[in-house]
């Protein structure tokens, strides 16, 4: 029974934890919930900047009914003291908790382990499921602290015909309004956006996020060339080069080169494949080398969702 609700708590706060994505960076986005007799008696997700953590959040809302409580979190509770906070396996242990259920473990080597022997040491109940819900929201963190390279997504709307934009370069606009929207929200969670250097000059594109109420959200701009770029953009000229920048999610819009660039080094994680009833009937291929499906081989396709006209497949490598 303990380990059924465990992981019911453990999939609200990993939901929860989508408040934190982006705005946290550079910090992971955690959550956290306190809950004490079935019932919640503080929640917190990271802050933007980093600071505070979910868990003094959720334990600061909890005050003192926090005393036996069980705090649920994403991520193992970090162990190093910081001049913008105390350490929350300190915290945790403070607050007389009797267990913390942590979805993973950190692999930043500052905590990696000594949060959760803080919390031994302070006679908590421990449990680490490794939970797969927790694990999928933090895996650009993760893949960050260990590669330095960001979870990367690659964007692509196609047409009816496998096209990508007319010969001369221009794309506007191949899918509808519901499936914008969606790539606006994929936009929203992310820290940067890349596109190739001939989709700047041909689209000119401002990759905001335009969706109400998240327009605060818009990501870092890149470019992936070797020439000059304008005022607001960054230039990458290899797709190595996005290593070392702190970046957890990656979003990459296109076009056609700067794909084959970042799947020919095999730095991407996930596709999305917006298909359009759209026809161009001569174009720019989306991919130099597709499989039946569409896509390159190696890749599984996990969803696929509707957005009126369109249709979006979700693939993940498989590896």
């Amino acid at each position: 029974m303990r380990d059924n609700d465990d992981a019911r708590w453990l999939a609200a706060a990993a939901g929860l934890a989508e408040r934190a994505r982006p705005l946290s960076r550079p910090n992971p986005g955690v959550a956290a919930i306190v809950v004490k007799h079935g019932i919640v008696i503080g929640r917190g997700w990271t802050r933007p900047g980093g600071r505070p953590h979910a868990e003094a959040v959720a334990l600061a809302q909890a005050g003192e009914a926090a005393r036996g409580a069980t705090l649920y979190v994403t991520l193992e509770p970090c162990a190093h003291e910081s001049e913008r906070g105390p350490a929350c396996a300190q915290l945790a242990a403070a607050a007389g908790l009797a267990r913390v259920v942590a979805g993973i473990g950190d692999p930043d080597p500052r905590t990696a382990g000594q949060g959760f022997a803080r919390l031994r040491e302070a006679g908590i109940g421990l449990a680490c499921p490794d939970d797969g819900r927790c694990r999928e929201g933090l895996h650009g963190y993760i893949r960050s602290k260990t590669t330095g390279f960001p979870e990367t997504t690659l964007k692509l709307a196609l047409t009816a015909d496998g096209f990508i934009a007319r010969k001369d370069g221009t794309s506007k606009w191949i899918t509808g309004e519901a499936a914008r929207a969606h790539v606006h929200r994929e936009r929203a969670r992310a820290d940067a956006i890349l596109v190739g250097g001939g989709t700047l000059r041909a689209d000119d594109p401002s990759l905001d996020v335009r969706l109400p109420g998240l327009e605060g959200r818009s990501p870092q701009r890149l470019v992936l060339t070797s020439g000059e770029v304008p005022r607001g953009w960054t230039a990458i000229v290899r797709p190595s080069d996005i290593a070392g920048r702190g970046l957890q999610h990656l979003l990459v819009e296109g076009g056609a080169g700067a794909a084959e660039a970042f799947l020919a080094q095999d730095l991407v994680d996930r596709l999305l494949v917006y298909r359009s009833p759209v026809e161009f009937g001569d174009g720019i291929a989306a991919f130099q080398h597709p499989g039946p499906a569409g896509v390159p081989a190696g890749w599984r396709l996990v969803d696929r969702r509707a957005f009126a006209p369109d249709t979006l497949e979700i693939y993940e490598r498989a590896r």
